[in-house]
């Protein structure tokens, strides 16, 4: 049974349809470089595809020093759950997860040469993992083994150093095996010369083999899934909400750190790094953020433990199932990155861009003053003293007739009549004050 992810991923890119595909195919698919989370969607669809199109075999390709053991168990649990046999290849290589990952395979063939084992878990300084992580990966070695029909404790040795076998591997070192000890062994079915001789091997020499490759959206979900990227895109999404906060109406700003937002956490959640617990945390921040910016006056505890979930979701996000420190510390260091270059892209356009001159015709700049040349009306001092008629009721603004013009006055208070006689007291800008003139 294949992940939903997968049966997503092969509804939007091109695969392998039944109706192109030969009578008789194999798929090839390439297990190579790192072992990371963008690879597990491209085989989960691949083997789809396999299925739907009546492939002979699927024939993982294997050289590779390991990488991520999350993305290794969604891998292997897709192909134990193929309906299609799954044979691994081994091309040189197959350490830690990429072991994990031929030996789940239903026969397993090697290349001259080649090595497969040393699969304990790492943190991300180099260091054994914790108890629980190394016991995880040994009781998983230990059931491949058991499926495979050969000794558990030689899977088991290839996680932990402790595992002592007489006359195959000693106490304090992790076994790895060459393809001659992993034949006698039987680790490994077969030693062959090349894919063409395993072709052989497996009696499929007439069947046409096809190698498919990563479609669009698996290749995006490969990019936006990136390290490096994963500031930036928090950086600029984090920044997007924040202009718009402080605009009066939703616009480009705000699409656009949504739209970084959902990306980043839309690709994680595809790769199976994202689940409910980081959606739900993220939401109740944003939630807590919002209320704290229209409902609460001020900024205070509602504001802080939104922001502090809005960034735990972020960090857990970028984590697997069994998060070593490493891997945590990795996640908060980028969070923290993303928070420094929100803080300076933040400082320049709300400090600095307003002042340039690229800039003057789009941020409104601070108020001018009449000592700079700048006045709201003209300077009407010459109407100060002046008499006239207030052609309206002022109570207490209105018109009154000064000279031959007419001009909008105030009273100094009280009211005065349409009709009676008013001088002008004071003038400032556009505000006249004039006071009645009695008999």
């Amino acid at each position: 049974m294949v992940t939903a992810v997968a049966a997503v991923l092969q509804a939007v890119g091109p695969g392998l349809a039944a109706a192109q595909s030969p009578e008789r195919h194999v798929v090839r698919v390439p297990v190579t470089g790192t072992v990371e989370l963008g690879l597990a969607p491209f085989l989960g669809r691949v083997i789809a595809e396999a299925e739907d199109s009546g492939a002979q075999a699927v024939i993982l390709d294997i050289d590779t020093p390991g990488g991520r053991i999350d993305a290794a168990w969604q891998i292997i649990d897709d192909v134990r759950d193929s309906e299609v046999p799954v044979y691994a290849f081994v091309n040189r290589r197959a350490l830690s997860a990429g072991a994990m990952i031929a030996l789940s395979a239903e026969r397993l063939f090697m290349l001259p040469g080649s090595t497969i084992g040393a699969a304990t878990p790492v943190v991300g300084d180099g260091q054994k993992a914790s108890e629980k992580m190394v016991s995880a990966m040994r009781s998983e070695f230990r059931a491949l083994a058991e499926e495979r029909g050969f000794d558990p404790m030689i899977g088991e040795a290839m996680v932990d150093e402790s595992i002592v076998i007489e006359g195959v591997i000693e106490e304090g070192r992790l076994l790895t095996l060459t393809t001659s000890e992993a034949v006698e062994l039987d680790v490994a079915e077969g030693e062959v010369e090349s894919y063409e001789a395993l072709i052989a091997t497996l009696g499929l020499q007439d069947a046409q083999t096809t190698e498919p490759r990563p479609n669009w959206a698996e290749a995006l979900v490969r990019f936006l899934t990136n390290p490096a990227l994963a500031p930036m895109l928090l950086s600029l999404g984090f920044l997007g909400l924040m202009i718009e906060i402080r605009t009066p109406t939703f616009g480009l700003a705000g699409g656009v750190g949504l739209l970084c937002l959902f990306a980043f956490f839309g690709a994680h959640w595809i790769v199976h790094l994202a689940g409910l617990e980081e959606l739900l945390l993220l939401g109740f921040g944003t939630l807590l953020i919002a209320a704290e910016i229209l409902v609460i006056p001020g900024f205070g505890i509602a504001g802080i433990l939104g922001g502090l979930a809005v960034l735990s979701a972020a960090t857990f996000s970028m984590v697997g199932v069994f998060p070593t420190s490493g891997e945590i510390m990795e996640a908060a260091g980028i969070v923290g990155i993303s928070i420094l270059v929100l803080a300076a892209l933040g400082y320049a356009i709300f400090r600095h861009l307003p002042h340039s001159r690229s800039m003057s015709g789009v941020f409104l700049e601070g108020s001018t003053s009449a000592d700079t040349g700048y006045i709201s009306a003209p300077d009407r001092a010459d109407l100060v003293g002046q008499e006239g008629i207030a052609v309206t009721d002022l109570r207490p603004a209105g018109t009154a007739a000064i000279g031959e013009e007419r001009v909008d006055v105030v009273t100094e208070g009280p009211w005065i009549a349409e009709g009676a006689r008013v001088k002008v007291l004071q003038s400032e800008g556009v505000k006249h004050v004039v006071r009645e003139i009695k008999e």
